[in-house]
C-alpha cells in the first residue's frame, strides 16, 4: 500500500521502471526508448496507425491494496483490449502514472513490482513499453496504445449489417461475478480464483486477428455485453436478437454478469460467415434495439459517471 509523506527522487522511480521492464521496453520497430524527450518509432508502409488511451483511477478501476504487479499487467491489458478490437496487432505503449506523496522505498518496491507485471504482459503481446510520464496526485495509471493493420482493414463499429450473426470470442461475466461476490481482496498474485484470474489477468483477444479481419463490425466489452452491443447497433442502425442459452458463461458467472457487468475484455463481432473462434449468440436485424430471448432489454452496463 502506498503510504507516507517522504518525496521521491523521480529519476530513481524511473530508473526502478527501466529496469523493471528490461526487454519489454524495446523492439525492432522503436529506434529511441526510456531516456530522451520522447520515443521515435519505425512506421511501415501499407499500415495504418491505430492508438487508445485509457485512465485507471485506484479504486474505481482497480482497488488500492491489491498486489501491484496484478494492477499492472490489468492496466496494460486491458488497454490494448481496443486495439484487438480494431483488428490491429500491438507494437508500443506509453504509461503515465500518478503516485500519491509516498515514502521513497516504499514506492520504489511498489513501482518495481507494477511495472513487473507491466513487462509481463507486454512481453505475452510483443508490445514494448518505450515511454511515459510521472507525476503527484492520487494513484492513477493512463495507458496509451498503439499498434497497425494493413491500410483500410481497422475493424470498426459502423460497418455492421442486418442478416449477419453475432460472436463473442469466449465466456463472459467472471470478472463482474468477482466484483459482485466481494472477491477483489484480498487477493494473492499466484493463487488466484478463476472469477479473481477473470478480473486481474484478463487477455486482450490479439489470438482472434484473423476472425476480426474477417468479420464487418468489432469492440471489446468492457462495459457489458449489451451496452457496448448498442454501441455497434447505434452506429450501425440495426438491432439485435439475441439468445440467453448461447451466451457463454465464465465460471461463477450469472447471466445479468455477462449482460451488464463488464470488465471481460472478449469481444462482440459481427460476420456474414462462421469464424474459426468465436460463439454465435443471436443475429443483427433491421429492427431496432436489443431483444433477449423475444423480449426487449434495456442496454444497461457499466456508468462511468454514474453518482
Amino acid at each position: 500500500m502506498l503510504i507516507g509523506s517522504i518525496d521521491v527522487n523521480e529519476f530513481a522511480v524511473i530508473d526502478t521502471i527501466a529496469s523493471a521492464l528490461g526487454d519489454s521496453a524495446t523492439a525492432p520497430w522503436i529506434r529511441v526508448g526510456i531516456g530522451d524527450d520522447a520515443a521515435v518509432m519505425r512506421a511501415r508502409d501499407g499500415f495504418d496507425q491505430v492508438a487508445s488511451i485509457d485512465t485507471l483511477v485506484a479504486d474505481v478501476h482497480f482497488p488500492t491494496n491489491a498486489p501491484p504487479e496484478l494492477i499492472g499487467y490489468r492496466a496494460l491489458m486491458v488497454s490494448l483490449s481496443d486495439l484487438a478490437a480494431m483488428a490491429a496487432a500491438p507494437r508500443y505503449a506509453l504509461v503515465a502514472l500518478t503516485l500519491p506523496e509516498v515514502g521513497g522505498a516504499t514506492c520504489q518496491q511498489w513501482v518495481q513490482r507494477l511495472a513487473s507485471g507491466m513487462a509481463v504482459a507486454a512481453q505475452q503481446t510483443n508490445t514494448a513499453l518505450c515511454g511515459g510520464n510521472l507525476s503527484r496526485g492520487p494513484l492513477a495509471i493512463s495507458v496509451s496504445v498503439h499498434g497497425e493493420v494493413e491500410a483500410g482493414q481497422a475493424r470498426l463499429r459502423s460497418t455492421a449489417a442486418a442478416g449477419e450473426r453475432v460472436y463473442v470470442s469466449g465466456p463472459l461475466g467472471s470478472a463482474a461475478a468477482c466484483v459482485r461476490t466481494n472477491q477483489l481482496l484480498p487477493v494473492t498474485a499466484d493463487a488466484l480464483t478463476a472469477q479473481q484470474h477473470a478480473y486481474y489477468r484478463p487477455a486482450a483477444r490479439f489470438d482472434c486477428r484473423a476472425d476480426i479481419l474477417a468479420a464487418t463490425s468489432a469492440i471489446d466489452i468492457s462495459d457489458g455485453l449489451l451496452q457496448d452491443l448498442a454501441h455497434v447497433l447505434e452506429a450501425s442502425g440495426c438491432g439485435a436478437e439475441l439468445h440467453a442459452y448461447d451466451i457463454p458463461l465464465g465460471p461463477g458467472a450469472e447471466l445479468a454478469d455477462a449482460l451488464a457487468g463488464g470488465d471481460d475484455y472478449q469481444l462482440l463481432f459481427s460476420s456474414a460467415r462462421p469464424p474459426a473462434t468465436g460463439i454465435c449468440i443471436g443475429k443483427l436485424t433491421h429492427q431496432p434495439g436489443i431483444r433477449l430471448d423475444g423480449k426487449d432489454i434495456p442496454a444497461d452496463g457499466y456508468q462511468h459517471f454514474s453518482a
